[in-house]
């Protein structure tokens, strides 16, 4: 799912290619590409429910105190994010590219990707593709993307 998320993003944000919204016409294209097709109806049932974001109804991830609230990762998201992506999404929380909501958000993704490796890189994708779909989260985004083409955390930060 996650290389259909990445081909999706990069052809069609960074080009003035227009999206197919056709589900039949983006599995053929998808089916051309080289992808399973059960990855693509997994990758388009997670790709509407990211869509859901856009809508300014949707309720709240996070409740109560966000300042003095502490993230307890369940054992699921554990083995689904090791070490290194929880320290990276704390990175995130540090540096204002992520806020309690949007982390939640960011997690709430990843662990409805039908995966069960998943990289740092592929986490940085994850959390790009779900700040585009925030509205009013430019900044977030441009941040992210910033970090995606990061060799090091050093070089964000400076």
């Amino acid at each position: 799912m996650i290389n259909i998320l990445i081909y999706l993003f990069e052809i069609y944000i960074h080009s003035d290619v227009a999206l197919i919204v056709d589900h039949n016409e983006l599995t053929d294209e998808l089916l051309q590409a080289g992808f399973h097709q059960e990855d693509i109806y997994k990758t388009i049932d997670w790709l509407e429910k990211l869509a859901l974001l856009q809508e300014d109804n949707k309720t709240p991830y996070v409740t109560g105190n966000m300042l003095t609230s502490v993230r307890i990762f369940t054992s699921k998201e554990m083995e689904r994010l090791d070490t290194e992506s929880r320290g990276f999404l704390m990175l995130l929380e540090q540096t204002n590219v992520l806020n309690p909501e949007t982390r939640e958000m960011v997690i709430d993704h990843v662990m409805a990707l039908e995966t069960q490796e998943l990289i740092l890189n592929d986490l940085k994708w994850i959390v790009l593709i779900v700040l585009f779909n925030i509205p009013n989260n430019e900044y977030a985004y441009n941040q992210m993307e910033k970090l995606l083409y990061c060799t090091s955390e050093n070089e964000f930060l400076h």
